[in-house]
């Protein structure tokens, strides 16, 4: 735990408030957890009720650029339109793409078709085709807080086998929303996905997962969705995170494009998808404020 605070003093987040009517209670059921050797967070993963408002307006104009996607994509689009469309419309409206030179990466958005199971980089000679599954992953930059959510979509007809996968992605995702609980464990929402995903058929890739995020593009902790129930970092109020499970059809594993050094394909070419929810554990439940 952090330094200690008298119960008099102002608290740590700036609220104005006392500390022990503002984060004493929280801090004190976190020691308790800590001391049966349970992972806690620490300060600086609980987002200030300052830094709480500022990061929904991220997320605000995250979950635009998403909806401006989600009108225009179709088949015989190129995945470079969606780069663009993606850049013109936060920038025009005062944001910054987050992942735009990120560690290098050359684009503003992530676009992974089919067997790709993330980080794709748009280009013109991509098109989308009658069938594709696409993965669009949209962060967004404003006034220096982030935000970070994707969707699926499904172009033209798609097989029943893409259906499915989609369909059981979206499940995933849900159940993980719901097993999630303040005061919970990362670990509860992993039993959920991976439970779901392999009672289809499917596998759930192991090496990649959530973060936390909205001061940073990725902060701790990581979040997997292999774990057991019960296991993992405790869920606190204030905390903010990514629920996004990668579901592959056949197996788990993957591995990287050697040319680009980004895009991650499943190593057998099974079809992947992924969707991506960002959200903020509260007292009273989960809030997702970027989907």
């Amino acid at each position: 735990m952090s330094a200690k605070i008298g119960r008099n003093d102002p608290c740590w987040c700036g609220s104005g408030k006392k500390y022990k009517y503002c984060h004493l209670t929280i801090e004190e059921k976190i020691e308790s957890h800590r001391r049966k050797g349970e992972i806690v967070p620490s300060r600086q993963m609980l987002k200030t009720e300052e830094q709480i408002k500022k990061i929904k307006e991220s997320a605000a104009l995250n979950n635009a650029v998403l909806d401006e996607i989600s009108s225009k994509i179709a088949v015989g689009m190129n995945t470079g339109e969606i780069d663009r469309i993606v850049y013109d419309f936060t920038t025009k409206r005062g944001g910054i793409p987050a992942t735009l030179n990120y560690e290098g990466f050359p684009k503003s958005v992530c676009t992974s078709i089919n067997n790709e199971v993330c980080h794709g980089i748009p280009d013109d000679s991509v098109i989308l085709q009658e069938g594709d599954i696409i993965n669009v992953d949209v962060s967004t930059i404003l006034n220096g807080y982030f935000s970070d959510a994707s969707r699926m979509f499904m172009i033209g007809n798609v097989s029943e086998r893409a259906k499915k996968l989609v369909r059981v992605t979206e499940e995933c995702v849900k159940l993980g929303l719901e097993a999630a609980k303040p005061w919970g464990h990362l670990g509860d929402i992993a039993h959920a996905i991976n439970t779901h995903a392999r009672k289809n058929g499917y596998s759930v890739v192991e090496e990649i997962g959530g973060h936390g995020v909205g001061l940073e593009f990725h902060e701790e902790p990581f979040v997997s969705y292999v774990t057991e129930k019960g296991s993992e970092m405790l869920l606190v109020p204030g905390m903010m995170f990514t629920i996004e499970p990668m579901i592959n059809e056949g197996s788990s594993e993957f591995y990287t494009d050697e040319e680009n050094g980004w895009t991650i394909y499943t190593i057998d070419g099974g079809l992947s998808a992924q969707i991506e929810y960002m959200v903020l554990v509260k007292e009273d439940g989960i809030e997702v404020i970027s989907r």
